[in-house]
């Protein structure tokens, strides 16, 4: 019986084989956390996004979407914010928090409690605030489409944050 993959060698592929950071991809490895778009990468999403200590960093930044990753300080939130002309898509890593979306800023009628595992979306042109409940930090990754931040952004605190924005 002819196999169409008697000639795969999976050795021949290392894990880190495409990885431009220079660190192997294995778990508890290091991850240089910058902004690698738009040339191609990949790697451990769930490292990247427990390694980070930043409130946000721009990780990947395309023409089309973008690829930040956020840690959320125990009783801190991301804030009440708005992107008319941006999807966003949030999966949580570790931690737990409500996730809260409305059409008006004083009406969040959609409330959720996340934790590791679930994922958030949310359509373009509403309002929305992730709140961290519980113990430990909560430690996300976000992807923008189209992006929302500019290339290699990095928000140590949510203080700085919202100095960038202007809230």
């Amino acid at each position: 019986m002819n196999n169409m993959y008697n000639n795969f060698n999976p050795n021949q592929y290392p894990l880190n084989a495409n990885i431009p950071m220079g660190y192997q991809n294995y778990p508890s490895q290091l991850i240089n956390l910058k902004d690698y778009g738009p040339k191609p990468i990949v790697f451990n999403m769930e490292e990247a996004s427990r390694q980070n200590k930043n409130f946000r960093i721009a990780f990947w930044t395309g023409r089309h979407f973008q690829i930040t990753l956020m840690c959320i300080p125990v009783g801190q939130d991301i804030g009440l914010e708005l992107h008319p002309h941006v999807d966003q898509f949030l999966r949580i890593e570790e931690g737990q928090g409500l996730v809260q979306i409305g059409n008006r800023k004083d009406r969040l009628d959609f409330q959720r409690r996340v934790h590791d595992g679930y994922a958030i979306v949310i359509p373009a042109g509403k309002w929305h605030n992730l709140i961290n409940t519980g113990c430990t930090p909560l430690r996300l990754y976000s992807i923008y489409a189209p992006p929302e931040h500019p290339h290699s952004t990095v928000h140590a605190t949510k203080y700085e944050a919202e100095e960038h924005h202007g809230y």
